[in-house]
Order: C-alpha cells, then structure tokens, then sequence
C-alpha cells in the first residue's frame, strides 16, 4: 500500500459547507429562541415546546414524506430515541429559561457537547479547543450564575446531557435514513409526547398559533434538518465543539432582536468561543 493511498480523499470544500449548516442552524435557533419570548407568556414553557415539536413535525413530515418500509427494528430503535431525547432536551431546557436567565441556560446547557467533544474526539488538541471555548462560555455566563436557582440550573444541566445525547442519535439516525426522513420520524415522535403535556386553550389562540409557527420553523425544523445534514461529514467532536458558540450567537440575537447590549466581557466570550471553534475544525481529521 503506498502513501498516497493513506492520505484521506474527501476534499475540505463539503467539510465547510458542513461547518456552514451548523452556524446556520444555531442562529435559526437562537432567533427562534427571541421569537419564543413573545410566546412563553401566552402558553407556558411546556405549551412552547408542544407547538415547537408538533408544528415542526408536521411540517417535515409534509415536506420529507419519509417511508416506513424496509426499516430493521433497530433502525426504528434509533428514531425512537432520537425522538424522545428531542422532547426531554426542549422541556428540560424551556423549564431551565423559566426559572433562570436566558444567557445562563445556554451556557449551562453547551456543557453537555463540550464533554461529549472530548470524550470522542481521538486527538489531545481536542482538550485546549474544549477548554478555550469553555472559558469562553464560563466568561460569556459570568452575570447570571449568581444566586440562580437550583431546580433551573439542574434542568439546564439536564438539557446538555439530552444535547449530547441528541448530537449522537442525530448521527446515527442520519447514517440509517435517506435524507431528512428519520429527523421527520423522530419529530413525530417528540410531538407524540410533549404535545399532551402542553396542550392547552390558549394553543389555539390564532396569535400563539402564528407565533409557534415561526418558532417551530427557525427553533426546530430548519436547525435540526441542517444539523442532521451537517453530521453526514463532520465529525461528532467538531461538530460538538462548534455547538459551543451557542450561547455567542444568542448574545448576538439577543442584541440584534432584542436590543439586548454586549459588555467587552461579552465580547472577549465570543471571541474566545470563536476561536475555538476555527482551531476545532481545522485541528479535525477527515
């Protein structure tokens, strides 16, 4: 076997557009997320998240009309937990919002990819960009982590280890269906059981209902659908690693939607997690 045979074939361009879905999708969710805002007083956090997952499935299910044919248990298994990590994920992490700040939930919550990011990746540069992008979450969520309240920081908490669930099921589920059809089955699923959780009167309020709308679209469907895309290439550690510029792409939405102003720490955050995430994916491996 020569040399030239070892060296990997994959050119870096379907690498970046990779790179490009991810960012896509976390500023689809973070302006989502400002968009939910308007909702939470009108139909609760579990309401939110019923008209997320419902309307969003719904939808995939319209647009990707996935098959249920010739799939082994084991493939439905997946889709399955895939699902159920999807609705515990949004439920664990809207009750985290409704009792913390916003800002500290999210950086509570990228905790869960930054572990899973080392514990996957096989190279020990993994570590330095982990680290880096963690001081930077740590620095980004300085104002919000005194005083919290204990129940809110643990269902944070509990919304990063179902995100690192997420990302691994999302990569399996993307290997066994065509497309975005097992995303579409897997939002069915979650719909199944948030919706009776949340559901409620004001649900069907025509506000709320326009409003979920955009919320299930920019929350949901499109950065979920660009997530699955990107994990076909990238690597579960990148991709983990680049989650972490969540909570730096939320300050922005939040000061770009909601007039929310960034402090020079703020700025220092982001551009630490930044960093991070550019060492991460020119660090990675094929």
């Amino acid at each position: 076997m020569t040399t030239t045979a070892l060296r990997p074939t994959a050119p870096s361009a379907p690498r970046a557009a990779s790179v490009g879905l991810v960012l896509g999708g976390i500023l689809s969710q973070q302006v989502g997320a400002a968009v939910a805002s308007m909702v939470f007083p009108l139909a609760g956090p579990l309401g939110v998240v019923a008209l997320r997952l419902t309307i969003s499935a719904l939808v995939m299910l319209a647009v990707c009309r996935p098959s249920v044919r010739g799939y082994r248990r084991a493939d439905w298994a997946v889709v399955v937990l895939f699902g159920v990590a999807l609705a515990v994920m949004n439920m664990l992490f809207y009750q985290a919002i409704a009792r913390i700040p916003l800002g500290a939930a999210v950086t509570l919550e990228v905790l869960g990819p930054l572990v899973l990011s080392v514990v996957t990746s096989r190279r020990a540069s993994s570590w330095l960009w982990a680290g880096l992008a963690l001081v930077g979450v740590a620095l980004l969520g300085r104002g919000g982590f005194d005083g919290l309240d204990p129940v809110g920081t643990a269902f944070a908490l509990g919304a990063g280890a179902l995100w690192a669930a997420y990302i691994v099921c999302s990569a399996r589920t993307g290997s066994r269906f065509p497309k975005a059809d097992g995303l579409a089955l897997a939002m069915a699923v979650s719909a199944v059981i948030s919706l009776p959780l949340g559901l409620s009167g004001a649900l069907f309020h025509p506000v709320t209902l326009a409003l979920g709308a955009v919320v299930a679209l920019l929350s949901s469907a499109l950065p979920y659908t660009l997530e699955l895309l990107s994990l076909r290439t990238l690597r579960q550690s990148t991709f983990a690693i680049l989650m972490s510029l969540a909570p730096a792409v939320a300050a922005l939405a939040g000061y770009a939607v909601l007039g929310q102003d960034l402090a020079w720490p703020d700025v220092a955050a982001i551009v630490l997690v930044v960093v991070a995430g550019i060492g991460a994916v020119r660090g990675s491996g094929r």
